[in-house]
């Protein structure tokens, strides 16, 4: 199986085309779009009008000395201007409404991607780092589609309108203007591709620093135990000063793209200034015209510094959007089949035939290999061996959170790649080693698997009581409301265990995988959760991973795994006869005094008394 890797890639595209995955999401809100495009219009409309209003002001209402004329004048202007403050009210209202809509799409969007993607993926690419396009390049697409664009698009209608002005007003002069405008567009184009480049440089190496101040503060306990601090506060600020200096570079290049347009619109501003003050002062043409010519020339040069500006946000949206399409691009390496076959009535059978197995990130080690055993509806078969003989393996393939490379692994007798992913895992309830509970209440947390309105207090309660979670949590000042920071913080480890039992019990699943899950229970807490889980045998297969022998003896079978082959398959007190493997993990840890070679029944006997 391939794992598709997002490492970021350095090299940019050279065209914008990138963004047309993100502008594809504009598709919905056609009437908004509709209603921002006409305010537009009508704004750019009015102020290109503004310009033959100063001719006319200039030229009849200071000209005429005509007091009403003058007045009218400067009422129409006042119009104007309301006109204006109106369309401008609509159009920044809708183009920044689009923009907030479509980002947000684009969050949803991913991650609804990202979240049915197969585990392995995330072993590859850092979920800090993947968090930080959801993020930061959103909101940079958002700030570009609701503000960028409509600037672009309104420089643009500013700029082909204010050119068929000037050519109305003075075509000698527009000769001047229309001439300073290639010289304006040349460095635009050198330094664009340039400060995309950056700009892509910079969102990567801030989504570093995001992700190692993320890490470190995930696991500030372990950083502080070993009094980590002042390494990770270097290490963060090597980062933090790389991405200053990436920073740097691209607002260098961007300075000088801004000082380079300014220069050559004033310069071109300059001589079209000397030239029309000659005309006026020979009498070609009038001060209003001038004035007004002077307006346009304004607005077509500042159109395109307007432009040079959203340009290198244009050229920053299309390094976010590459990577955000990088991740919806991702492909999930275990699709549902085309056509699942249906569980009916489930009963809970999980075989394993000739199942072998190696891990994408290291195809060398084989963690399987021809691994078969089968685990009857209602039986309980725990999975003992050395760490890295492959037991949290094998739960990984019954949840199908991978795919065996040889063999297969089955459910009721079905191949579980011959059914969907969802069916599959609301017959199955996990128990991890570690609880994992997330941010929530109690009440939330324990009924996980169905939304906040349908999880049922009673069944709650019920699941509370079957993992002996059901008095400490009456005990908290707001009961099952009680609200837990993420991770369960402020519960005791056997606490946080007992919740994750809870939530699995809670779904009356019909396989329940117990990953070490009485490990951070005392003893007492241990035996009522052995007590438990023996009630519902038969009822539930249970299959168990254990490295404590004391919380499964009283399984059905014992099935040893050492190099990921099985190396035993048993009763508790047969495996002490026959596997010498098992035999040493029963004397270590249950403190038996028996030959590996005695007979069963005393063997058993000295293990319990020593338990």
């Amino acid at each position: 199986m391939s794992e598709q890797s997002l490492e970021p890639e350095r090299e940019s595209s050279r065209n914008l085309g990138s963004l047309k995955p993100a502008i594809a999401y504009l598709a919905p809100y056609k009437l908004q779009i509709v209603a921002a495009t006409i305010a537009l219009i009508v704004t750019a409309s009015i102020t290109l009008s503004v310009g033959q209003g100063l001719r006319v002001i200039i030229d009849s209402g200071f000209g005429s000395e005509d007091p009403e004329l003058l007045s009218s004048s400067l009422l129409l202007f006042g119009a104007l201007v309301l006109g204006l403050t109106a369309g401008t009210f609509a159009r920044f209202y809708f183009v920044s409404w689009i923009g907030e809509r479509v980002s947000a799409d684009l969050r949803n969007a991913v991650y609804s991607h990202l979240i049915d993607l197969h585990p392995g993926f995330f072993e590859t690419n850092q979920p800090t780092e993947i968090q930080s396009r959801i993020t930061t390049d959103t909101t940079l697409l958002q700030n570009v589609i609701g503000s960028s664009v409509s600037i672009a698009l309104r420089n643009v209608l500013m700029f082909f309108g204010g050119v068929v002005l000037l050519l109305y007003t003075n075509p000698k002069l527009t000769a001047i203007v229309l001439g300073s405008i290639p010289l304006v567009i040349v460095p635009i184009i050198l330094f664009g591709r340039r400060v995309r480049s950056l700009s892509r440089s910079s969102q990567d190496t801030l989504a570093d620093v995001g992700s190692y101040a993320g890490e470190s503060l995930r696991n500030i306990k372990v950083v502080q135990a070993y009094n980590h601090q002042g390494a990770d506060i270097a290490e963060f600020d090597q980062r933090v000063e790389s991405a200053f200096q990436v920073a740097v570079r691209r607002i260098r290049q961007r300075a000088v793209l801004i000082a380079m347009v300014m220069l050559l619109i004033m310069g071109a501003i300059g001589a079209m200034l000397w030239v029309g003050g000659q005309d006026v002062l020979q009498g070609r043409t009038t001060a209003g015209e001038l004035a007004a010519f002077v307006f346009y020339a304004l607005i077509v040069v500042g159109s395109v510094g307007a432009i040079s500006e959203v340009w290198t946000d244009l050229q920053r949206a299309a390094g976010a959007t590459e990577r955000l399409m990088e991740l919806l691009a991702a492909p999930n390496e275990l699709p549902d089949p085309e056509m699942p076959v249906g569980l009916t009535n489930p009963e809970g059978a999980i075989a394993f035939d000739n199942v072998g197995y190696v891990y994408p990130t290291r195809p060398t080690v084989r963690v399987l290999n021809n691994v078969s055993f089968k685990v009857e509806p209602g039986e309980m078969v725990a999975l003992v061996g050395p760490s890295g003989a492959g037991k949290s393996t094998l739960f990984d393939l019954v949840l199908r959170f991978y795919d065996p490379i040889d063999g297969a692994v089955s459910l009721d007798g079905h191949d579980l790649r011959d059914l969907s992913r969802a069916e599959l895992r609301d017959r199955i309830a996990l128990v991890p080693q570690d609880a994992a509970l997330l941010a929530g209440s109690i009440r939330e947390l324990v009924g996980y698997g169905e939304h906040i309105s349908d999880v049922d207090d009673g069944q709650v309660k019920a699941a509370l009581a079957k993992a002996n979670a059901l008095t400490f949590v009456e005990a908290l000042p707001d009961g099952l409301a009680t609200v837990l920071g993420e991770g369960g913080v402020g519960l005791s480890g056997g606490q946080r265990q007992r919740l994750a039992i809870a939530r699995a019990l809670y779904s009356n699943p019909r396989v329940l995988l117990l990953d070490e899950a009485t490990s951070a229970l005392d003893a007492e807490s241990e035996s009522q959760i052995r007590d438990a889980l023996l009630s519902i045998r038969g009822d539930v297969t249970v299959i168990a991973i254990a490295h404590r022998l004391s919380t499964v003896t009283g399984a059905n079978r014992i099935v040893v795994l050492d190099g990921g082959e099985v190396s035993a398959v048993g009763p508790h007190a047969e495996l002490l006869r026959t596997s010498s493997l098992y035999a040493r993990y029963a004397k270590v840890q249950l403190e038996a005094s028996f030959e590996p070679d005695s007979d069963s029944d005393s063997g058993s006997e000295s293990v319990k008394s020593a338990s």
